[in-house]
């Protein structure tokens, strides 16, 4: 069993391991490799533009990361092309379907990147054309599995031209049309010819060698070679052996607890229908695999939270009846530093409002949350591209020392706590109130930047911070930035926010992300005063996806429960679609 997944960077240590292995498999497999196709392989994926075409990894690996093949694409997208450069699995595994899963992974990613067909070179299977019987014995092995696809050689053309008397055995150009069943057109085969030999192969073909191969397609469409091992009726891809799990799709951890928070008074927006109606239309889309969060200690919590708070919350919730709320109502303005025994009346030292009650489920709820978000971060940290913690209650509104806002415990502080392990990480909260308690615990840090979007503190919710001025203390000054909005906020203003935001996380350029979604800021939501869509929010997860950033998003606000599942739907297509592309 193994998962295949896409390689973006070695900014993560698990992708700095598994591009180590693919050398090792690239040394093993192909005796004849370029030097600088194994060590330029990380600056490929690092920059496009060293071959002026974006290098595309993908490893197929098992669960304890030991990597047993892998594929390279070199991918056009002006052109709608795609060249496969190396795909191999370790020797040892060689027949296990390794290479029939990674191939046909990557003829599924190149129809949905709108690649017209995908290219690549086979050694010929003429008789005579090499002089070694098991090298032509292997030869016809392979473009035999390429016909089981419809792959075959493209037929009338020198593309085999020897480069100088030297040269013995030159491949054949092989090509695949992803099952479309359209025809090659002349011109766009000569020009993919074009983009391979003078992009990848410019250390070796002179440019008179390109044109005289360029030139030799002459055929228009051009014709494909007769299938001489596979009947045309029978090119169908065969199954793939069982995959773990799909790298590209959103891993999904979903607080399955946490309709035990239930507080069932008028004007208690934040309920469990919140998480039911979002869960209603994600569950129809293909993006998501949902996992399970394991149960941890509060020592994470710890780390992000003052040890009062947490220590107080935990004995007070579970020392309340079942049904029974304690309501913060007295403030110490003055001695704070003698606070009264009595314990309902001590939560003012620990809460910034009176409406985020004290129960016993809450603080349940709140740890299952918090476990939800570190589970996303741990599958990023394993190498998942995006994950998502489902959960309430929320969390942003809940500082080093207090709670409020509905939230009690910081889960997306939590999980960038543990993600900053892993290098620089980046939080952009997109909920319509500040997030004032990723600001509060990351204020003079340098290592995690803050950034959120919101309406201003002179009108909205908490008041008291998420001005412009507040930039960061210390080692912090200039990793907080805020963009305070106004009252009435259309999708074209918010995304010139976006921007901004977008561009420092850039500048910053993080190794994570952590968003902390807040889908307040849609239209009608009984919080809010914006009047986003759910093209907007499409929008928006588009442009953050883009980014290319290992994503961990961690649901905060949302209360309009007749439209939040279908924003959430929206912000998640656009994030998937904009990652994919990235």
């Amino acid at each position: 069993m193994f998962r295949i997944r896409r390689i973006h960077d070695d900014t993560l240590p698990v992708n700095r391991e598994a591009i180590r292995q693919v050398k090792a498999i690239l040394r093993e497999q192909f005796a004849e490799a370029p030097k600088r196709d194994i060590d330029g392989l990380t600056q490929k994926l690092r920059d496009p533009l060293t071959q002026r075409l974006r290098a595309i990894l993908y490893v197929a690996e098992r669960r304890d990361g030991q990597v047993q093949g892998f594929a390279l694409v070199l991918h056009e997208p002006r052109l709608h092309m795609a060249y496969l450069d190396y795909i191999a699995s370790s020797a040892r595994l060689s027949s296990r379907g390794i290479g029939g899963a990674l191939y046909q992974r990557v003829r599924e990613e190149c129809r949905e990147m709108g690649v017209r067909a995908l290219f690549f070179e086979c050694l010929p299977d003429e008789p005579g054309s090499c002089k070694d019987p098991a090298i032509l014995a292997g030869n016809k092995a392979r473009l035999r599995f390429y016909e089981g696809y419809g792959a075959r050689p493209l037929a009338n053309n020198a593309y085999d031209l020897p480069i100088d008397e030297t040269s013995d055995c030159m491949p054949v150009l092989v090509a695949d049309d992803l099952g479309r069943g359209r025809p090659l057109r002349r011109r766009f085969v000569q020009v993919t010819v074009r983009a391979i030999l003078e992009r990848k192969y410019a250390h070796l073909c002179p440019p008179a060698y390109v044109e005289q191969v360029v030139a030799s397609f002459r055929d228009d469409p051009v014709a494909m070679r007769e299938f001489r091992y596979v009947k045309p009726e029978q090119s169908v891809p065969p199954a793939a052996p069982a995959v773990v799990e799909s790298g590209e799709r959103i891993a999904l951890f979903v607080n399955d607890k946490h309709d035990i928070h239930h507080v069932a008074e008028r004007g208690y927006v934040e309920a469990p229908v919140r998480i039911t109606r979002i869960m209603a239309e994600i569950g129809k889309t293909s993006y998501f695999e949902r996992l399970p969060a394991r149960t941890r200690s509060l020592e994470a919590v710890r780390q992000v939270h003052d040890r009062d708070l947490v220590a107080y919350m935990r004995k007070v919730c579970l020392a309340l009846p079942v049904g029974k709320s304690v309501y913060p109502y007295v403030f110490p303005v003055r001695n704070p530093d003698r606070p009264p025994s009595d314990l309902a009346v001590t939560a003012g030292y620990f809460c910034i409002d009176t409406f985020t009650p004290l129960n016993r489920n809450a603080f349940l709820a709140a740890r299952g949350a918090v476990e939800c978000a570190l589970a996303g971060a741990e599958a990023l940290a394993r190498g998942r591209r995006l994950a998502y913690a489902l959960v309430r209650p929320p969390g942003h509104h809940a500082e080093y020392r207090v709670f409020g806002g509905f939230c009690y415990f910081n889960n997306s502080a939590i999980a960038a706590h543990e993600l900053a392990r892993l290098g620089k990480v980046a939080i952009l909260d997109l909920d319509y109130h500040h997030g004032n308690g990723q600001q509060d615990i990351f204020y003079a840090r340098d290592d995690v930047l803050t950034v959120s979007i919101h309406g201003s503190p002179r009108f909205a919710y908490p008041y008291f911070s998420g001005f412009a001025d507040e930039q960061g203390v210390g080692a912090g000054l200039g990793y907080n930035l805020n963009l305070p909005l106004p009252e009435k906020v259309e999708g074209p203003r918010y995304r010139e926010a976006l921007g901004q935001a977008l561009r420092r996380i850039r500048g910053f350029d993080p190794a994570v992300l952590v968003v902390a979604l807040g889908l307040d800021t849609a239209k009608g939501d009984p919080t809010g005063t914006w009047n986003l869509t759910a093209d907007d929010l499409l929008e928006n997860g588009r442009r953050v996806g883009e980014l290319g950033l290992p994503t961990l998003v961690v649901q905060e606000g949302g209360y309009r429960t007749r439209t939040l599942g279908r924003n959430a739907r929206a912000f998640f297509e656009g994030l998937h679609k904009g990652a994919r592309k990235a």
